[in-house]
């Protein structure tokens, strides 16, 4: 077996040794884990996971490379990528690169063959925390000075955002909608776009003044990395725009239209990083099991005065899933939607949306 060339150290000092693949640089992140059996292309191509250095907890990774015409987005943000085995030798006939190749196209450093198990046991137990991915021989001292004088990013939208404003339209359109870009993936779009939505996707730094000049039927706030609390620029745009346009919120947006309407978010210990949570939909009583990537949620107690109605729960830690005020238009869910096909009595989240804005437009 070969002599381990590259290593972890965590912000509690521990170290896990390896075998680096991707990028062969020295790179220090947030450490998160994903408890996803699939989709590590999806989750690479999120950039929800700008800065973050994600544990996979399946063991087997790579196995059946990157499909490019599946990608998300056109570049990954993702800090880097843990795994037990990584695989190199993919075996599907649609991939075009594997996983290393794009890990190192795009700066990406990997390591493999490190405790995964244990590394996911001491984020649950202690919280996330800072990590550095950095050669074998890199002293543990320097390594943890290196890490303690590391601060996380507060401008990671403003990385992953569009910078100029660009359309996906289709045929016999019926409504006009603004996607403000906070890291918005193709896939949510392309459901927009299957729902008769021209859709005008802009950068996160637009102005409420640009979006009515833009004479939209309805306004969509998208997933992103980092703190919602950073994205003021955003918060302001909701805080002008409710009432007046039917606005519909996922994730990082979902968080931003609850700050806005004066709730309050927090840092969790360590997030929901997965594509099976399960989440009660409180209008209809069901059970929907969900895709999540998030380290922040809304405070249920801070709701309380702001108009805004608690629809959404997690089963499994009773956070917040879901708000809406019938009064300013909108709603969000903290969950992805637009990941699996999920039904509302017939209709999913999407169609809520359409729904809005044809009930505005009456």
């Amino acid at each position: 077996m070969n002599q381990f060339n590259k290593k972890i150290v965590l912000e509690n000092g521990q170290e896990f040794y390896g075998y680096g693949f991707g990028a062969d640089k020295e790179s220090i992140n947030e450490l998160v884990f994903n408890t996803s059996m699939i989709g590590y292309q999806e989750i690479v191509l999120d950039p929800t996971y700008t800065d973050q250095m994600v544990c996979m907890t399946y063991p087997l990774i790579g196995n059946y490379g990157m499909t490019e015409e599946e990608y998300e987005i056109k570049s990954p943000t993702v800090g880097g990528f843990i795994v037990r085995e990584y695989n190199d030798l993919p075996s599907n006939f649609r991939y075009t690169k594997t996983l290393s190749e794009v890990l190192e196209e795009y700066g990406i450093p990997a390591i493999s063959g490190v405790d995964t198990r244990k590394i996911t046991k001491i984020i649950r137990e202690e919280g996330t925390q800072k990590v550095m991915i950095t050669d074998a021989s890199t002293p543990v001292e320097e390594a943890i000075e290196k890490i303690k004088a590391y601060s996380l990013s507060k401008d990671m939208v403003s990385r992953v955002s569009s910078t100029k404003r660009w359309y996906s339209r289709t045929p016999n359109h019926k409504y006009d909608v603004v996607a403000i870009d906070c890291g918005i993936k193709l896939n949510i779009v392309r459901q927009l776009n299957e729902k008769g939505c021209n859709v005008a996707i802009v950068p996160y730094n637009i102005t409420a003044k640009e979006i009515l000049k833009m004479e939209p039927d309805g306004v969509f706030i998208s997933d992103g990395p980092g703190n919602p609390e950073d994205v003021e620029s955003v918060i302001n745009v909701v805080k002008e725009l409710k009432g007046e346009v039917p606005m519909f919120g996922i994730s990082l947006g979902h968080q931003i239209i609850s700050l806005a309407l004066g709730a309050k978010t927090y840092k969790m210990k360590f997030g929901h990083r997965g594509c099976n949570y399960p989440v009660k939909n409180l209008e209809t009583g069901k059970i929907e099991i969900t895709a999540q990537d998030h380290s922040y949620a809304v405070d249920a107690d801070s709701l309380e005065g702001t108009g805004l109605k608690l629809t959404h729960v997690n089963i499994i830690d009773n956070t917040v899933e879901g708000v809406e005020s019938e009064e300013n238009k909108l709603f969000s869910v903290q969950y992805h939607p637009e990941s699996v096909a999920l039904k509302q009595d017939g209709k999913n989240l999407f169609d809520k949306f359409i729904d809005l804005m044809e009930k505005e437009a009456e």
